[in-house]
């Protein structure tokens, strides 16, 4: 009975007859804002309906290949590289962490070949080491002698230092800096030491040409290191980098050899990155004891967290909490997770499904360096006298560095989608109407018209289904027909 009052309801109301229907599909052929289509419904002549029913035929195929054109285009996504260069009054000065070639006292220890074996183990955890074991007896025998030797405390008291007697003189934008205004790091080369970290405030320029000027005496009297594993060089590196992020010297340190007066000048380059698809940065990545993300940071915690794990202590290079690793540790264990981390790609960087992708936004500083021999005769002779020292100590350990912004200027590199949604939007709307004289509005016409023909298509399948049978009643001694139609209607 419900099923029949259902179809009655359908059949007066919602279901037109056939008259109605052809004059609402001949209604909405002369409305419609579709072009083309009441040409094809109201033209008498064959000839000429044919002809515009090819027209549109025709353009909604063109219309078609455009608009999915556009769509792969969009799905491909595609980006735009712009370069501008910006002038300020003045620029931030960034960071510079500068470090003795030298990197031990040659008094601190009889065996200085062990020393510097056991930190090429140490900083392989910065930079790529080949481990010799020509020299792993002699390692052992230094442990069993020196179990409670820390190689941290022992680089942190002998290794380079920066007083008075070490940085002769030193003069940011006129006005003279100190030791102090230095900051102690431990890089791969010892003790290092940076200028306008990240605790103090911005240090700005506000004219080309003139910057950071230092006088260093790296004393190779005092600090030596050994040929034999390959530590030949005498003189200054430093890395130019961003006052948020760690020195990273692997590749990117810049060398002043002793005798040389080296020149510097920087630019400051701005690079923004798309997040993915259209680029490889994720702009929700955080770094624990970092303020900004960067991918060397990235990748010290990263390996920082796995000998954690596996070794069960931190070794005092990499950032993080950790228990500190002996030497005993860094030696049987650290060494060998970290040639583990590096052949398994556990600690991966650059696209964005690594570990540590690209930063959305990194300032790098792009440097050229001038090198001149340090001192004529005269200044030769003037330091001779101030330091009291001879011509040849003079020669043979000052090193003069300047550092100075090459004009008051940033260069930004900024990665852009190349087609955005409204952009998309825009094409689509351009081709509908350049083909179709369609619009949004065209659009929605088109889905009242199809959702109303499928409404009347549901409507004209449900009444020519069939009939729902009839039960009928059972009699009063079957009770076990009773029981099944209880059942039933429970279910």
């Amino acid at each position: 009975g419900i099923l029949e009052k259902i179809r009655l309801c359908f059949v007066k109301k919602l279901l037109p007859d056939l008259e109605d229907r052809r004059k609402y599909h001949e209604a909405f052929a002369s409305s419609t804002s579709f072009h083309g289509v009441h040409h094809i419904v109201h033209t008498q002549s064959k000839a000429r309906r044919a002809l515009w029913l090819l027209t549109l035929a025709g353009c909604l195929a063109i219309v078609t290949w455009q608009i999915c054109s556009r769509f792969i285009y969009y799905f491909s996504w595609p980006t735009t590289t712009t370069v501008v260069v910006q002038y300020v009054e003045n620029v931030r000065f960034p960071a510079v962490t500068f470090c003795n070639l030298n990197r031990f006292q040659a008094h601190a220890v009889n065996n200085l070949k062990v020393i510097f074996f056991i930190w090429s183990i140490v900083s392989a955890i910065l930079q790529k080491f080949a481990m010799e074991d020509k020299y792993a007896q002699e390692l052992n025998d230094f442990l069993l002698g020196n179990q409670n030797f820390s190689i941290k405390d022992f680089t942190r008291k002998n290794g380079f230092y920066l007083n008075s007697s070490t940085l002769l003189e030193c003069d940011f934008f006129g006005k003279p800096c100190y030791p102090q205004d230095f900051e102690h790091v431990f890089t791969e080369y010892g003790n290092c030491f940076t200028f306008n970290h990240n605790n103090l405030s911005a240090r700005r320029v506000s004219l080309s040409g003139r910057g950071l000027h230092l006088l260093f005496d790296v004393q190779q009297d005092k600090f030596t290191d050994e040929p034999t594993l390959g530590f030949t060089d005498a003189g200054i590196t430093f890395a130019i980098h961003s006052p948020q992020e760690l020195p990273r010297f692997d590749g990117l340190g810049l060398l002043t050899p002793v005798g040389m007066h080296a020149q510097v000048a920087i630019r400051q380059l701005k690079s923004i990155i798309q997040e993915y698809p259209w680029g490889e940065c994720k702009p929700d990545i955080k770094l624990q004891y970092h303020k900004i993300y960067s991918t060397n940071g990235c990748l010290l915690e990263c390996k920082a967290r796995y000998i954690q794990e596996w070794c069960g202590c931190l070794p005092f290079i990499l950032p993080g909490n950790g228990t500190e690793c002996d030497l005993l540790k860094f030696y049987k264990c650290v060494y060998p997770a970290v040639y583990n981390i590096e052949i398994k790609g556990l600690c991966s960087v650059g696209t964005h499904n690594s570990t540590c992708p690209t930063p959305c936004e990194e300032t790098d500083y792009p440097t050229t360096v001038t090198y001149s021999k340090f001192g004529g005769e005269n200044a030769i002779k003037y330091f001779s006298t101030k330091l009291k020292k001879s011509p040849e100590y003079i020669r043979q350990n000052l090193v003069r560095i300047e550092i100075k912004y090459h004009d008051l200027s940033y260069k930004i590199t900024q990665q852009q989608k190349a087609l955005t949604i409204s952009e998309l939007l825009a094409d689509v709307g351009g081709q509908l109407g350049l083909f179709c004289g369609a619009s949004m509005i065209t659009i929605i016409e088109l889905l009242e018209y199809i959702f109303t023909n499928f409404c009347w298509m549901c409507i004209f399948l449900l009444l020519k289904a069939p009939e729902m049978p009839q039960w009928n009643n059972p009699s009063q001694n079957q009770p076990t027909h009773k029981e099944k139609k209880r059942g039933i209607q429970e279910c």
